[in-house]
């Protein structure tokens, strides 16, 4: 099994590859391709995990912001 990494990705470069994959899911949905499961639910999966990084990001960013602004949180 080939080896992970892991690469830092802001909310907005996250959100733009969401982005992406929304508008190839909705594109697909146009075409015959909207009938390959195989291809449809591979995408499906590329939205979520998409989702997931993106959401991640978005807290991890807020976190940091409200830290820098009124420090660590005691408790």
């Amino acid at each position: 099994m080939p080896a992970r990494t892991t690469t830092a990705v802001s909310a907005s470069q996250a959100r733009s590859r969401l982005d992406v994959l929304l508008e190839e899911r909705d594109a697909a949905r146009r075409t015959p391709l909207a009938t390959n499961r195989i291809y449809m639910n591979d995408l499906e999966a590329d939205i979520a995990v998409s989702r997931a990084v993106f959401v991640g990001a978005a807290v991890t960013e807020v976190a940091i912001l409200r830290g820098e602004r009124f420090g660590r949180q005691q408790g």
